[in-house]
């Protein structure tokens, strides 16, 4: 009888456990659908859709000017490609689904905007080109960069060395590529890749919010030790200055398009689009959560200081000549990243209950 009456109240329990968990996901406070929705709808698909227009933009310069080579086309040519660069760094965090690595491709960011670009293999490569290989620095937004502008500033030297038919025809090859790249992005999150994003709504690996918020870490870790500390010679194995490393190099936009990453990065964590417009985001996650409210206002205390170290850098005069010359006055802003690694990344994912899925090889 004593065994019976414990079968019965083991099965109770049970039935109590479930049904509590059931409850408990019913009424889950936080809809991460409706998150993954603002993040599609309004933020990953009309940025990709501009990056896109905006190509097909630079596209329409690049054949003007190899047609007509002059310094009038030149500049032109020069300020579509700031403004499509512009545009790129609000996309570089959605290396995943339509954008992600398949088969010999790795992720958008590194096909289409991989840097230091190598101007001895570009050059080399002039006269037997490819853009399926593993020379990612041989390609992409930098190497259109390379092409069109010369480091001391002097057009002349461009339009000279652009006399070379194949010159022209690898400047058109390049962005051609591109467009490619970009066009099937475009295509993927337009068809079935966009419900899948929107069902996956759990958030462990591979799950549409692990997926978007791996890529968000990325994306500030790559400011942090690829755009300041690469250049300023602090990661690991580099003993000196690398003022050459920065992003942008030949253009000298560095910081231009620094700050609009920056932008990018907070947007993407409130869950703005680049126009300013809010809906469910990161910040309104860990709201939800325990511990979350404490979190978010660490987090904005902290990304204020950022903000501030960046707003005092000098913005006219290039960042590769403030590295060589003063590198005491960019160390502020990246002692204040590193002080932001944590709220990023291993705070944000213990409230979430997100895992890290990459290494940064930061140990943090």
């Amino acid at each position: 009888m004593n065994y019976r009456f414990s079968l019965i109240l083991i099965s109770l329990l049970i039935f109590i456990s479930c049904d509590k968990e059931d409850i408990e996901k019913d009424t889950d406070p936080f809809d991460r659908s409706e998150m993954l929705n603002n993040y599609a709808n309004n933020i990953i698909i009309p940025a990709f859709n501009d990056l896109d227009n905006g190509i097909s933009e630079l596209k329409l310069s690049v054949e003007l000017f190899i047609g007509d080579v002059n310094e009038v086309n030149l500049v032109s040519l020069q300020e579509k490609w700031k403004e499509v660069y512009r545009l790129w760094q609000y996309t570089n965090a959605y290396n995943f689904g339509p954008a992600g690595a398949e088969g010999l491709s790795r992720g958008l960011s590194e096909e289409i905007a991989t840097f230091p670009v190598s101007s001895t293999k570009i050059e080399n490569a002039l006269s037997s080109p490819s853009f399926n290989d593993f020379n990612r620095d041989t390609r992409g937004f930098l190497t259109i960069e390379y092409l069109i502008f010369d480091i001391d500033g002097i057009n002349d030297n461009i339009i000279n060395a652009f006399s070379s038919q194949e010159r022209k025809d690898y400047l058109l090859g390049v962005v051609n590529n591109i467009e490619s790249r970009v066009d099937l992005v475009v295509s993927g999150w337009s068809g079935n890749y966009l419900n899948d994003f929107l069902s996956n709504n759990g958030t462990d690996a591979g799950s549409s919010v692990s997926l978007l918020y791996n890529e968000f870490v990325k994306s500030f870790e790559a400011v942090k030790n690829i755009k300041i500390e690469l250049p300023l010679g602090k990661r690991p194995g580099q003993v000196q200055i690398e003022p050459h490393l920065v992003e942008a190099y030949y253009s000298g936009i560095s910081l231009d398009v620094l700050g609009v990453q920056l932008e990018s990065i907070e947007n993407l964590w409130y869950g703005k689009n680049k126009e300013g417009v809010k809906g469910l985001g990161f910040i309104d996650y860990l709201n939800s959560v325990e511990g979350g409210e404490e979190l978010v206002a660490s987090t904005i205390d902290q990304w204020g200081k950022v903000k501030l170290a960046f707003n005092a850098i000098s913005k006219t005069i290039p960042l590769s000549n403030q590295i060589e010359n003063s590198p005491e006055l960019i160390e502020p802003l990246r002692v204040e990243l590193q002080k932001h690694t944590r709220f990023f990344k291993s705070d944000m994912s213990s409230r979430l209950g997100i895992s890290i899925t990459f290494s940064s090889g930061d140990g943090d």
